[in-house]
């Protein structure tokens, strides 16, 4: 059995660096402790706020791979990402600086009674069927919190790569601040260094690198492919930081979640178990790794009884709201909408299991790199931290 660690909001996690950040950078909004490795009073010293977001970047891929050396100096110590440790809850944590008890964000795929359709929530398209309303009309109907950027007190900016910039999703998030698009790594670092060498104003500038998370779901979280991306991030930041040294700067690298593998053997099919099928009353949503169950009240018998008998040595069997209650996506107070986006129940996978669904006409494809469990491996990561 691996280790289990479940989300730190009290000092240790993502969002109480966020909290740090928010009120270094003016914010009078208090949601959360500060990170008790590094806090609002220390930021502040400097002029300007770098966050860098390594998609994917879990503690564990960074200690094992030697190639990332300025990043192992400045390694400051690590952090819990949000449940379920997935990008659409953790970026959305980043960019907001709210967990997803508040933000109601819950993972990849989330059934939203406010379109009674399930949605890929980052690119805010229906997992399948036709969209009722365009990606651009959604955020204002479905999110109801603020851009961290629209609480602080300086001039911020959010930088992406070019395909996501000008999604809903990015621009909703980067509400209050500008935001620069990038195409090739190379052009981040330096779209970065001409923001922070062209004023004398301070800035908070939050920009995201996606490369590791893509390359470890398709060839896995130690291949030769996401090494290979840490690297060049590595000697990058080098470069950037010789060209920043003097510039009164608090430069940041985090992560969003870490990763683990799950081979083929490993994933639960629904379509192998057809008699659980038939008791849901919608597809599954959230995550291969903590998948959302809605089933009637006249089969929860039923349905626990199956997973109890057939998939216990892969899954962990959750009441929802046990975990709302359990405080496993945040302290109160709650998104009014949270417990309707994550079910009934919950399964929150073993080891490196995961669970998936195929919805008929559905294109199939393998995913070896995973992650949105509670392995230590996937909630860790890490916080580079100094001063320049």
């Amino acid at each position: 059995m691996s280790s289990t660690v479940l989300p730190d909001y009290t000092g240790g996690g993502i969002v109480n660096l966020m909290q740090s950040i928010a009120t270094a950078c003016g914010s009078t909004r208090v949601v959360y402790p500060q990170l008790a490795a590094l806090s609002a009073a220390q930021l502040a010293r400097a002029r300007h706020v770098v966050l860098l977001v390594i998609d994917g970047l879990g503690l564990r891929t960074l200690a094992r791979h030697s190639a990332s050396p300025t990043l192992h100096r400045h390694l400051l110590g690590s952090m819990t990402s949000v449940f379920p440790s997935t990008t659409a809850s953790a970026v959305t944590a980043l960019m907001t600086g709210l967990a997803p008890a508040q933000h109601g964000l819950t993972g990849w795929h989330m059934h939203l009674d406010e379109v009674d359709q399930t949605l890929s929530i980052l690119p805010l398209t229906p997992r399948l069927g036709t969209a009722k309303l365009l990606p651009a009309e959604l955020p204002p109907r479905l999110f109801e919190h603020q851009a961290l950027s629209q609480t602080l007190d300086r001039e911020c900016w959010v930088v992406a790569p070019t395909s996501i910039a000008g999604s809903a999703f990015n621009i909703w998030h980067s509400r209050g601040a500008q935001r620069l698009a990038y195409s090739t790594l190379g052009e981040m670092f330096a779209g970065l260094t001409d923001l922070l060498r062209e004023t004398s104003r301070p800035r908070y500038i939050y920009a995201y690198y996606p490369e590791v998370d893509s390359l470890s779901h398709h060839y896995g979280t130690d291949s030769r492919q996401a090494r290979q991306a840490l690297s060049d991030f590595d000697t990058l930041f080098g470069d950037f930081l010789r060209r920043l040294r003097g510039s009164n700067c608090w430069l940041l690298a985090t992560a969003d979640h870490g990763f683990i593998d799950s081979p083929g053997r490993r994933v639960i099919q629904l379509d192998d178990h057809p008699q659980l099928a038939a008791l849901l009353q919608r597809p599954l949503c959230g995550e291969r790794r903590a998948a959302y169950c809605y089933v009637a009240a006249e089969h929860r018998a039923a349905f626990e009884a199956y997973v109890r008998r057939h998939l216990a040595r892969a899954a962990h069997l959750y009441v929802s709201e046990r975990l709302i209650a359990a405080g496993w996506f945040g302290p109160p107070p709650f998104h009014p909408r949270l417990a309707s986006r994550v079910g009934d129940y919950t399964l929150v996978m073993k080891d490196n299991w995961t669970i998936k669904d195929w919805l008929p006409g559905e294109k199939r494809y393998t995913m070896l790199g995973v992650h949105g469990g509670i392995s230590t491996n996937e909630m860790r990561v890490p916080l580079v931290a100094l001063h320049v």
